[in-house]
């Protein structure tokens, strides 16, 4: 019998964020090559779109690969790309199951062809779709990010398209990889550590935090749950001051 997750007066953040975080720790405990982590974590974040979605989260947006990731070994680095190969082989299909719409973020060019074509036929593919939105982080970092945002927003101005008089956060965020998103509600990071590793700093600035000990492969709807359950006792002012009760 499933387990029942009681939502009735629950906030349920509209945007998860998480740090995919303890792959290769998971693998390691397990006396296990750390591709095995891998190969489970990849397993974990299926599993997650649907947990997320049932629970009522309508964005999630997951820290695949960073632009830090290339300094791992090599041998690593070619797994990682070869387990990305074979998500995106079947990631269409699975998608168009459960009505999820499918968005890289991440500077491509770094990538080999056939994983960009891949990710561009995919984007293509599950853009109608109205269920969960799905956003993976590959070659991802946040400053490099920003940076490319602020080179295309220069060519702009120096085009015409817009002028330096014109530049607000609504005008910056519409060049930003996550144009469209909206703000994360919720960052989730596993494995113990407490740091952002260049995630979504623009887009974090009033995100609440939650950290777990529990390794990437290892985490559950149980675990997403507590998490929701946490934000539920955070009280989000956004710089301001909490509403006096009313007497």
């Amino acid at each position: 019998m499933a387990k029942e997750y009681p939502l009735e007066n629950l906030n349920i953040p509209q945007h998860v964020a998480i740090i995919l975080d303890g792959n290769g720790r998971w693998a390691k405990k397990r006396m296990l090559p750390r591709n095995m982590g891998h190969v489970q974590g990849a397993k974990t974040v299926e599993q997650i779109c649907e947990d997320a979605h049932d629970l009522g989260v309508k964005y999630l947006t997951v820290y695949a690969f960073s632009t830090e990731n290339w300094s791992r070994p090599p041998k690593e680095v070619a797994a990682i790309m070869k387990l990305l190969r074979n998500y995106l082989k079947d990631c269409i299909k699975r998608a168009n199951n459960h009505d999820m719409r499918v968005r890289v973020i991440g500077e491509r060019g770094r990538l080999d062809e056939d994983i960009w074509q891949k990710i561009e036929e995919l984007e293509k593919s599950t853009c109608e779709n109205t269920g969960l939105n799905f956003t993976i982080g590959i070659n991802y970092g946040s400053r490099d990010e920003m940076l490319r945002a602020m080179r295309k927003m220069g060519e702009d101005i120096k085009l015409g398209a817009c002028e330096v008089e014109d530049i607000d956060e609504k005008l910056y965020e519409s060049y930003l990889d996550t144009a469209g998103i909206p703000d994360p509600d919720l960052l989730i990071r596993t494995s113990g550590e407490q740091r952002l590793s260049n995630y979504l700093l623009w887009q974090l600035a009033y995100t609440e935090f939650y950290f777990t000990d529990v390794l990437w492969p290892d985490f559950n709807k149980d675990e997403l749950y507590q998490a929701i359950l946490q934000y539920n006792k955070r009280q989000r002012r956004f710089g301001g001051l909490m509403e006096e009760p009313k007497v």
